[in-house]
């Protein structure tokens, strides 16, 4: 979380500093058009590749498989879009990167593999002792686990 918060702070910075230089360099007028034309290109990649990535997700529902790599791949491009609508060449790069079909490929692997050694960490403990008689289940899961709890109907 601290990362997060140390981004909001170092890409601002990095994206000024960079268009101030850059702006030397070429001229205000152009950096202001490099960035409306890098804003302009990635909303119509952005568009095409939804598009393309909406069709395979119902491909995949319409065989009866649930479109998980699909759904994954849509957070990447909702991101990258973000991205490429905010002004600075750093964060359209990182936005180009996200709506390009191979390194979104890359980018959902790593998170996929990141949030799945997450995932397989944490455990959940529930605890319910409000009344003393309390009937007990216990149930095997889809991966193996073995969940225990207690419940109480109250009608």
């Amino acid at each position: 979380m601290r990362y997060i918060f140390l981004l909001f702070i170092i890409i601002p910075i990095i994206e000024i500093t960079l268009l101030i230089n850059v702006g030397q360099m070429i001229g205000i007028f152009y950096t202001i058009g490099l960035v409306l034309l890098s804003a302009f290109i990635g909303v119509n990649m952005l568009r095409i590749q939804s598009l393309s990535t909406l069709m395979k997700a119902q491909e995949r529902m319409n065989q009866g498989e649930i479109p998980g790599k699909e759904m994954a791949e849509g957070v990447v491009l909702a991101v990258g879009g973000a991205l490429l609508v905010t002004p600075g060449f750093v964060t359209d790069v990182i936005g180009f990167c996200c709506l390009i079909p191979w390194s979104r490929a890359v980018i959902v692997r790593f998170l996929s593999q990141r949030f799945h050694v997450i995932a397989s960490r944490q455990s959940v403990h529930t605890s319910y002792t409000e009344t003393s008689s309390r009937p007990s289940h216990t149930s095997q899961g889809a991966s193996g686990d073995v969940i225990d709890g207690e419940y109480t109907r109250k009608e």
